[in-house]
């Protein structure tokens, strides 16, 4: 059996026999226990009690954090002419159309979130294979497929986060960093957890929210109280 570091050891140890805290208690313990050498991401994790496999209870949706993720977000954009100098001049990273498709096809997916303009949804359908498993693709629903590429990009780089149950039912997001405020932080996981209680499907069941649980990146997990997490 591998011997554990003192780290991992004094972590164990800090999180034995804690569960279902409050937000603001699981923020300060899971804050206390990032002690990486780089600024750790704080990580969300949700079961839901739902199958998305079935269309009536798929989750999906989009949540602008107010205090931001703290990472660096790359924005790649579909569109021509007046809409690519748009993106361009919102701060988009990657702008293209043809010529970016052939770049995704080649292999390089150099950026973390993709828009298009509705006009070039023929280009960027042929790409579904590819930006599909990644949660990339454009949509409608969570404001990526859109004719104002400028707002788009802007809120992608200023702390939207999208969200998407997957087959296990489970949403999972970043909202923030280690070095972040604690109060912080507590605003960013209630309005994270706000808005996956709005995007409750109609063919839900039973319990929504089954089990919430917050970690640093080299961190132990800890769950919280579901009422803390999303009281306003």
């Amino acid at each position: 059996m591998a011997k554990l570091g003192k780290r991992t050891k004094a972590s164990r140890e800090a999180f034995a026999g804690k569960e279902k805290l409050s937000v603001e208690d699981a923020v300060s313990l899971v804050k206390a226990n990032a002690t990486a050498k780089f600024d750790e991401s704080i990580e969300i994790a949700v079961q839901l009690g739902v199958d998305p496999r079935h269309a009536d209870q798929m989750v999906r949706g989009v949540v602008g954090l107010p205090n931001g993720t703290g990472k660096t977000v790359r924005v790649a954009v579909f569109a021509r002419g007046p809409k690519a100098e748009e993106a361009q001049a919102a701060g988009a990273d990657i702008v293209g159309a043809e010529d970016l498709m052939e770049t995704i096809q080649g292999g390089t997916i150099d950026f973390d979130r993709c828009i298009a303009t509705p006009d070039m949804m023929p280009i960027v359908g042929r790409l579904g294979k590819v930006l599909g498993p990644r949660n990339l693709m454009p949509n409608p629903k969570v404001g990526t497929v859109t004719m104002d590429v400028a707002d788009a990009v802007k809120n992608a780089k200023g702390g939207e986060v999208q969200f998407k149950a997957e087959k296990a039912g489970v949403v999972h997001a970043g909202v923030g960093k280690a070095s972040f405020d604690d109060a912080k932080l507590v605003e960013n996981i209630r309005a994270f957890m706000g808005a996956v209680a709005k995007a409750k499907p109609s063919g839900a069941k039973g319990a929504y929210m089954k089990k919430i649980s917050i970690s640093s990146t080299m961190g132990p997990g800890v769950t919280l109280d579901i009422d803390s997490a999303v009281a306003e």
